[in-house]
């Protein structure tokens, strides 16, 4: 099955209505989900997300963040200390000329692990990484 990785970068527009790049990110999901591609995130993400929310539009935003992504259509993979080794070994120390945070480098190691191309993502390292940004930029 054909999925696309969402990173913290579109789950807080997608989270804030008010955020300007909301709805492209909502038309975007809604057009995979539409097609049957599986939504998947990592529990580092989760977190990260939850944290942006929490800070910057509240609890109640936050929570409701937390209880969406635990649902279908969403998968929630978990960071292994075997996937958090390949994080640092195959994407942090290989590309030491780049930024890459411990949540992208997970986040770069089980897409690559389950095949998936695509990230609903605004982090140009994705880009960088070889990974297909969605919505694209220019």
């Amino acid at each position: 099955m054909k999925a696309v990785f969402v990173d913290t970068s579109a789950w807080y527009p997608l989270a804030d209505g008010a955020h300007p790049d909301h709805q492209a990110l909502v038309e975007a999901l809604r057009v995979r989900v539409r097609r049957g591609v599986a939504v998947v995130t990592s529990n580092l993400v989760v977190a990260e997300s939850h944290a942006l929310l929490l800070r910057r539009v509240g609890r109640e935003v936050a929570l409701a963040f937390l209880e969406a992504v635990r649902r279908p259509p969403n998968r929630i993979e978990h960071v292994t200390p075997e996937r958090e080794d390949t994080a640092v070994d195959s994407w942090i120390r290989r590309f030491a000329d780049q930024d890459f945070s411990l949540a992208d480098a997970t986040s770069f190691a089980i897409m690559s692990e389950l095949g998936i191309e695509e990230a609903l993502t605004l982090d140009r390292h994705f880009a960088t990484a070889g990974f297909i940004m969605i919505p694209a930029t220019t």
